[in-house]
């Protein structure tokens, strides 16, 4: 399975955002010719007033089909079914009465939804170096642990950000048969530098996924007027650990084929799940 990831450098804008999704998808699909293409966490509206972020959001479909569509789900469902992709939507807000759900939304090659995940673990803490970060302070957390069938051969486990410092829900992920796993970020500098690649990794690692990873870049301006920079860094890791395909700093995409026999080859010859001895719920 081809798979891209689309790096990108969003601010506030939801249409200037699409502006720039649609162009760097519309070039790495014809450059590369992926299956499947990821796009990064809250790329319609990354930084703003809590105003912008809710004129960003949009109520979403039910899952059976009923109800209006707004501007992003028809871009993604339409880009889908445009170039032929599996095309994970990143994430962006979704409207919750007077409170935001931070959704992924993934869409078959015929711009079908084929599932939906609201990130679980909100970013509630001050860095090492004194920023502050509040998602509860506009956004609900989610409760359901998501997979997704891609194709025979793979299915994804889903997850945003945050959550990656959480291995609990990938372990649940992998019991729920996920042998690939797409989280797309907005990790800060701060703490990409210091942790982004190890925490992959990690998690690639301990459930012997593949590992599909896909953050902003650049600066954008939060509520307060400060400016935030994100790490960028994009990258496929193989269930071993190894990064075999990655993005710098700046926009951009780059991309790997994923082979669901590597999994059963480092599975079979490291049961680690079959000598799993202690639950999740273990205190």
């Amino acid at each position: 399975m081809r798979t891209t990831v689309i790096q990108m450098a969003p601010g506030a804008s939801a249409p200037e955002n699409m502006h720039h999704a649609r162009a760097l998808i519309a070039a790495a699909t014809s450059a590369d010719k992926p299956d499947l293409v990821v796009l990064p966490e809250m790329w319609s509206c990354l930084g703003g007033t809590r105003d912008m972020k809710f004129m960003a959001a949009e109520s979403l479909p039910a899952p059976d089909g009923t109800g209006e569509a707004g501007p992003l789900y028809r871009f993604l469902s339409d880009t889908a079914r445009a170039h032929g992709i599996t095309l994970h939507g990143g994430s962006i807000g979704e409207r919750h009465g007077d409170r935001l759900f931070n959704t992924t939304l993934v869409f078959d090659a015929r711009g079908r939804e084929i599932a939906r995940y609201r990130k679980i673990h909100l970013f509630d803490i001050t860095t090492p170096g004194g920023e502050g970060y509040r998602e509860s302070d506009t956004y609900d957390p989610g409760s359901d642990i998501v997979t997704a069938p891609l194709s025979p051969d793979f299915t994804a486990g889903l997850a945003i950000c945050y959550d990656i410092r959480f291995p609990a829900l990938f372990h649940a992920l992998r019991a729920r048969g996920a042998n690939v796993l797409l989280v797309p970020a907005a990790f800060t500098v701060e703490t990409g530098l210091a942790h982004w690649e190890t925490l992959l990794r990690a998690r690639a690692i301990e459930t012997q996924c593949w590992m599909v990873a896909c953050g902003t870049t650049g600066t954008h301006v939060d509520e307060s007027g400060q400016k935030r920079r994100t790490y960028g860094h994009s990258m496929i890791i193989d269930p071993w650990g190894t990064i075999v395909a990655q993005v710098s700093d700046g926009p951009g995409w780059s991309t790997a084929r994923l082979d669901a026999a590597v999994v059963e080859t480092i599975r079979g010859r490291m049961p680690v799940m079959v000598h799993h001895r202690l639950s999740v719920h273990t205190p």
